[in-house]
């Protein structure tokens, strides 16, 4: 829009700037939050200790990453067969404990508005733990828009806002369901990768915590992929597309793999929680001027399919 209005196109621009180093040390913290939920998993499930699993976990992707338009085709056949299993297996749980969900509705407004939470500040760490994530869960939706090919923004904005539901809401509400319709005497004092497969092994014996471990290392593995991914936009911008830049990038993501996988839960979604922050501010900067043309345009698509 700027440059639409200057007529003539700009070199740099701050916020975009800003925007990107933003994104670049929110996905730093991606990096860590991956490796440490994986070799989590794995020592619930094989009894593998977290720092050989970081390491392996390391090894594999630096021969991947460090090789020219480095890319594995084998995952784009498993990821999606893996997330169809695990949204049916999900959804088949909550439906099969349907009867129970009144009470789980009814314990997640307890806790969010009794008054207890709410004398001790506790509905506003609710509401800003669900924002973080929330946030965190989608961070990477304007970088996917910006590298898709498409004929109209507004299809494209539309396509965004059914990830974001199917993402957000609906897998991560049924993975909540699943943790919430656990006993409590089960999962007291366990926190994430560790209460998601204790609910896991409740609903469905050992299965449940094996098959957890292997859909979240291939979805680590490709999101690991896919934060590159969005990285070499970002750092092309910075410091242009040359090889010493991407290089150093890519060794700072590997060796935020390495330190994560040794970290507490709670200290790795730090970082990443500064740089969606930090993304959302010089995002919105952007984004709330433009409303009106983006308004407009979606007023002219909706036009047209009604002709």
């Amino acid at each position: 829009l700027a440059e639409r209005k200057r007529g003539k196109k700009l070199k740099r621009s701050v916020v975009a700037a800003l925007f990107a180093v933003s994104g670049l040390i929110c996905w730093c913290g991606i990096s860590q939050v991956i490796s440490n939920s994986v070799s989590s998993a794995f020592q619930n499930a094989f009894h593998i200790p977290p720092l050989t699993t970081t390491l392996v976990l390391t090894a594999l992707a630096a021969l991947i990453v460090l090789r020219k338009n480095a890319t594995v085709k084998s995952l784009d056949v498993m990821v999606p067969i893996m997330a169809v299993c695990y949204f049916v297996i999900t959804v088949g749980i909550v439906l099969f404990n349907l009867p129970k969900l009144p009470a789980v509705f009814g314990r997640i407004f307890a806790e969010a508005f009794g008054l207890r939470q709410a004398a001790a500040g506790g509905f506003g760490a609710v509401l800003m733990n669900g924002v973080k994530r929330g946030l965190f869960s989608n961070e990477a939706a304007p970088c996917a828009a910006a590298a898709a090919e498409c004929d109209d923004p507004v299809k494209m904005g539309f396509v965004q806002a059914l990830g974001v539901l199917i993402d957000t809401v609906v897998i991560c509400s049924c993975t909540a369901f699943l943790m919430l319709l656990v006993p409590e005497s089960l999962t007291a004092g366990l926190a994430g990768m560790d209460l998601l497969q204790a609910a896991m092994q409740y609903h469905l014996g050992s299965f449940g915590i094996v098959f957890i471990a292997v859909i979240l290392a291939l979805f680590s593995f490709s999101t690991f992929l896919g934060v590159l991914y969005y990285a070499r936009g970002n750092v092309a911008y910075l410091c242009g597309d040359n090889w010493w830049s991407q290089t150093a990038y890519k060794l700072l993501a590997l060796a935020m793999l390495l330190v994560g996988g040794t970290q507490a839960y709670t200290v790795v979604w730090d970082l990443g929680d500064v740089g969606i922050g930090l993304m959302t501010i010089f995002n919105m900067l952007a984004l709330v001027p433009m409303a009106p043309e983006a308004l407009d345009a979606l007023r002219t698509y909706e036009r047209q399919r009604r002709l």
